[in-house]
């Protein structure tokens, strides 16, 4: 069976640089691994292919010779093969992929630095709170350098000391084979450095736990669950890498007058029989104070009355949303004798006319009636 041009089995065109060459080598061969596609004999061939198109185009000599003959030109078997001086390249990209897979960190005399973990810290605020905007302060726990070594984790009065069995390049090189892999060195742990004899204070760390008291800007519109983010005051890095970063989440108490939706407001508006009945005007609270409302005639319970622009500001943006009231008719309670004669001859003149008088009532009499026959 043929073999399929070099070129085409790394996806690149021939006046591809070397850099682009490796870039594509490696992406395949992450593809293909057999650490990543087990029991994959298909991944396993395309793999050998990616690799020996590579070991092939990464040589200066080996590539031209390609170039002029095709795959005669490289094969080890065929006269005027030249001999590849582009295995070193080859162990270096290989090497890369290798740590890629297996989670170390390559680049020769790199030591490891890492970045600090992101925090989260949950704050309750009330719905006026987030309606308005405010200001908070949050202690939350931290590291800081220690301030007998000032940072160093050795003795005061002596120094780190390189490392020797990497030299002070936090990662060492274990050649297995004719393959050349990066791995984090097992004594200095990828500092690049030993401490022999460590602060008393902070045990070699260089820094101490603590805590620090940060404020903390709400802005106006916030919701449940939503996220504020304090870059840098996260947990500190490793080996001089940046912090992270600290995520405060807003969590909204419950409110005993109002419900939240996104950017508007509902509550229930209680009204009297007589209100409901003859109509009237009356006061509701609203998050800027009093607010009148005028209540129709023969208004029933469930009725919506919206105000608009009495609700929440847009976190993102300048609109407000509204203030819905949902009108609640409630019955009186604690009649007295008098209360209850006039309900009663009120009741008594309503019989005369139902369906004038009390429409839903008849249409659920009817309903009943068609119902049962």
């Amino acid at each position: 069976m043929s073999k399929r041009d070099y070129y085409d089995t790394l996806g690149v065109n021939r006046d591809a640089s070397d850099d682009d060459i490796k870039k594509a080598y490696r992406k395949l061969a992450m593809k293909h691994h057999p650490d990543r596609n087990p029991d994959s004999k298909e991944a396993e061939d395309k793999f050998k292919e990616v690799k020996e198109a590579y070991e092939i185009l990464s040589d200066g000599q080996k590539r031209a010779a390609y170039d002029q003959f095709g795959h005669a030109g490289v094969d080890p078997n065929a006269a005027g093969a030249r001999g590849g001086q582009g295995f070193g390249d080859f162990a270096d990209a290989f090497s890369d992929i290798f740590g890629d897979i297996f989670g170390g960190r390559g680049g020769g005399g790199r030591s490891n630095v890492y970045r600090g973990a992101d925090l989260r810290y949950n704050m309750e605020i009330s719905l006026e709170e987030a309606a308005r905007g405010c200001e908070k302060q949050i202690r939350i726990p931290s590291h800081e350098n220690c301030d007998v070594c000032h940072g160093s984790g050795a003795k005061p009065g002596t120094q780190p000391k390189t490392c020797p069995t990497c030299g002070g390049h936090g990662q060492v090189r274990v050649s297995q084979g004719f393959f050349s892999i990066q791995q984090t060195c097992p004594t200095c742990h990828g500092s690049g450095k030993q401490i022999t004899d460590p602060c008393h204070k902070c045990h070699g760390a260089g820094q101490v736990k603590t805590h620090k008291t940060l404020n903390v800007k709400i802005p106006p519109g916030v919701d449940e669950g939503d996220r504020i983010r304090l870059s840098g005051e996260g947990e500190a890095g490793q080996n001089g890498g940046p912090a992270g970063d600290l995520y405060v989440v807003t969590h909204i108490k419950a409110h005993p007058v109002f419900q939240r939706d996104g950017m508007d407001l509902h509550c229930e508006m209680p009204i009297s029989f007589a209100t409901a009945a003859l109509g009237g005007e009356v006061e509701i609270p609203t998050l800027d104070g009093l607010a009148k409302v005028k209540i129709a005639a023969e208004t029933q319970s469930g009725r919506q009355y919206r105000l608009r622009g009495k609700g929440i500001k847009s976190v993102r943006g300048s609109d407000y949303g509204d203030l819905l009231c949902h009108v609640v008719v409630e019955t009186p309670i604690n009649l007295t004798e008098r209360q209850k004669e006039l309900l009663r001859e009120f009741e008594a003149i309503s019989q005369g006319d139902t369906a004038m008088h009390n429409p839903r009532a008849k249409s659920f009499m009817d309903k009943l009636k068609d119902f049962f026959g």
